[in-house]
C-alpha cells in the first residue's frame, strides 16, 4: 500500500505558527523504518504492508505529539494488493503519459476538452 500522510501539531506551541520542529521528528520517524518514501513539502509519502505502514505512521504522530497539545492527521492511502514498487511506478507511468500526450501535439494531433 502507499499512504500520503501530513501530521501537525495544533493548540498551545509554537507562536510563530511553524511546524519544521514537529515534522522533522516525523520524518525522522519514516526514515528510521526502512521503508521506501519521499517527503515534499505538504505530505510524506511511504510504502509498504498495512501494518507496517500504519505503524510508522502512528511513530510520527507520536513523535508529534510534545509539540501541542493535539495532533492533526491527513491521510490517503492506495491499497493495491499484490503491488510494490508503486512509490516510484506511479511517477514513472504518469511521465510517460505526458511524454505520450506531448508527442500527439508535436504531430499535429489536437486535444480538445
Amino acid at each position: 500500500m502507499l499512504v500520503a500522510f501530513s501530521v501537525a501539531p495544533s493548540g498551545d506551541g509554537n507562536p510563530d505558527g511553524s511546524v519544521h520542529d514537529a515534522v522533522a521528528a516525523a520524518v525522522t520517524v519514516v526514515r528510521a523504518s526502512g521503508l521506501p518514501h519521499r517527503t515534499t513539502s505538504m505530505f510524506t509519502e511511504i510504502e509498504g504492508e498495512w501494518d507496517e505502514v500504519m505503524a510508522v505512521v502512528k511513530g510520527a504522530v507520536d513523535a508529534v505529539q510534545p509539540f501541542g497539545s493535539r495532533v492533526s492527521l491527513v491521510l490517503k492511502a492506495d491499497i493495491r494488493p499484490g503491488r510494490t514498487g508503486e512509490i516510484d511506478g506511479k511517477i514513472a507511468r504518469l511521465e510517460t503519459a505526458i511524454e505520450s500526450i506531448r508527442g500527439e501535439q508535436g504531430s499535429g494531433t489536437t486535444i480538445s476538452e
